[in-house]
């Protein structure tokens, strides 16, 4: 178990013939507690900073899961109503030559409109695509935001720290 501040601050040492100078030693003991009190609020605060970036890397992979998701459907959805448009038009042409002359001015409105129907859903399709595009430029623009390089500086220098502490005691 770790020895806390309180604790440092509770010992006592056994006093011997020509010991050690008591007031020397109560001197180091309360730099030690300051020094170990430092450190502790400052593993504190990397603690509360590491689970603060621990959320929101939890909120960024569940954005990414549902945007996998939702690359899935749209896929899946593009596929069906590809698959469904030509099942239509070969319905529209084995009709067309099955009553060729009875129903050539209505098979022709009817291709009409159909191909009406597929330059509209061609047209919604880039519209989707242009939108989605810009939905998945938006999360690389997320990705790439200077928050991620602000992560990155949370790293801490041992070097620093023992400058730190260097400096500390030589204040002292």
């Amino acid at each position: 178990m770790p020895l806390t501040p309180l604790d440092i601050h509770n010992k006592e040492f056994n006093r011997g013939f020509r010991g050690y100078d008591e007031d020397e030693v109560n001197e180091f003991l309360d730099q030690v507690i300051k020094d170990y009190e430092l450190i502790l609020r400052e593993k504190k605060e990397l603690d509360e900073r590491l689970s603060e970036m621990n959320q929101r890397l939890s909120h960024f992979t569940n954005i990414e899961e549902t945007l996998n998701k939702s690359i899935v459907i749209a896929q899946e959805a593009g596929e069906d109503v590809k698959r469904n448009a030509q099942k239509e038009a070969k319905l529209i042409l084995k009709e067309a030559e099955k009553n060729a002359d009875r129903i050539v001015n209505e098979a022709l409105s009817k291709a009409r409109k159909i191909a009406l129907e597929i330059e509209d859903l061609k047209k919604q399709s880039k519209v989707f695509r242009t939108r989605f595009k810009m939905l998945i430029e938006a999360q690389l623009d997320m990705l790439n935001n200077d928050d991620w390089d602000h992560l990155l500086q949370y790293e801490v220098d041992a070097t620093e720290l023992k400058s730190l502490q260097a400096e500390n005691e030589t204040n002292s």
